[in-house]
């Protein structure tokens, strides 16, 4: 796919850290909805400009995200997400100090995933035919590691071909989507 991000994977433990970081994440997720400037985001946020404006700063320096020079005015900043394929090296490769930052960015990960269901359900009344919209699958695969390694790279080329999609029509919606597998003990 020729508009398919790269893979990265992250080694550095600076980043992963980066990464975990609950405002960041905070941040993150308000860029899933369009660009942003310091100001908008420390008041969708609850925080002050200096601290957001820290943040997305950091998240630059990393590649994460990027200024929007079309929309910027005077001194004013504007950021959007880089799209990506962040990776984590797998758990024989990582240090202790990577395995505590990379559970706790899953913990982070998994938390957020419940507020944002609750928020969903909350909302469900109100959202029409977007209420039925609700996915959830439970399985079980029997593989060996190469093969559920083909798994999740066909996993992210699906992911990525619908995500990649134009978003200037009205009648689609960002829809939220996690995987994650492990094996059963």
């Amino acid at each position: 796919m020729a508009d398919r991000p790269p893979a990265r994977t992250i080694t550095d433990i600076a980043v992963l850290r980066l990464l975990a970081h609950p405002l960041r994440r905070r941040i993150e997720e308000q860029l899933r909805k369009g660009p942003v400037n310091a100001t908008s985001l420390a008041q969708a946020l609850g925080e002050s400009t200096g601290l957001t404006s820290y943040h997305l700063r950091q998240l630059a320096k990393h590649g994460f995200v990027e200024e929007v020079p079309e929309l910027a005015s005077g001194k004013e900043r504007w950021w959007r997400a880089v799209p990506g394929d962040r990776r984590f090296p797998a758990y024989s490769e990582q240090t202790d100090e990577m395995r505590t930052a990379t559970a706790e960015m899953t913990r982070h990960n998994l938390a957020e995933l419940v507020e944002l269901y609750e928020a969903y359900e909350r909302a469900a009344p109100e959202l029409g035919e977007w209420a039925d919209a609700f996915l959830f699958s439970r399985a079980t695969i029997r593989v060996d590691p190469a093969q559920l390694r083909e798994f999740f790279e066909e996993y992210i080329q699906l992911v990525q071909r619908y995500g990649l999609a134009d978003d200037s029509d009205p009648d689609r919606k960002a829809v939220l989507l996690r995987m994650f597998g492990f094996p059963e003990i």
